[in-house]
């Protein structure tokens, strides 16, 4: 049987004021900070949760709560693709093209089911999708 060590560590003041501030975060603006440490400092969240997770990755997947509709190759159908990306973007003609020939973020902070939905409407198009 292996035995669990229970590290514990002390926060200077400011440090603790720190933590009781991110505490009373909503969900969202913690995703914020986390988004902004991510692109700062090159800090995940799922590297920082890790070692305290286990290393659960599918669970983390499972609870992901919001995605990043990612647009990877428009494919041979590309007039078909545009037009989905105005469709659920809004933009114009030619940001839409730029786009779809380029690949890249279609929406940010989806629901799991829209951000399914959405992919399945570009793959019906011919493009190929990512969820983040």
């Amino acid at each position: 049987m292996s035995e669990e060590t229970t590290v514990t560590v002390e926060l200077a003041k400011n440090e603790q004021s720190v933590v009781d501030a991110i505490e009373k975060l909503t969900v969202v603006e913690a995703n914020n900070v986390a988004k902004y440490f991510e692109e700062k400092y090159g800090i995940t969240a799922a590297v920082a949760a890790a070692p305290a997770a286990g290393g659960g990755e599918a669970e983390a997947e499972e609870a992901k709560s919001a995605y990043t509709v990612v647009l990877k190759d428009c494919g041979a159908q590309k007039i078909a693709v545009i037009k989905v990306v105005r469709e659920v973007t809004g933009l114009g003609l030619g940001e839409a093209k730029t786009l779809a020939e380029n690949g890249g973020n279609v929406k940010e902070n989806v629901k799991p089911d829209e951000a399914e939905e959405l992919k399945k409407k570009f793959e019906e198009a011919g493009a190929t999708m990512e969820l983040v």
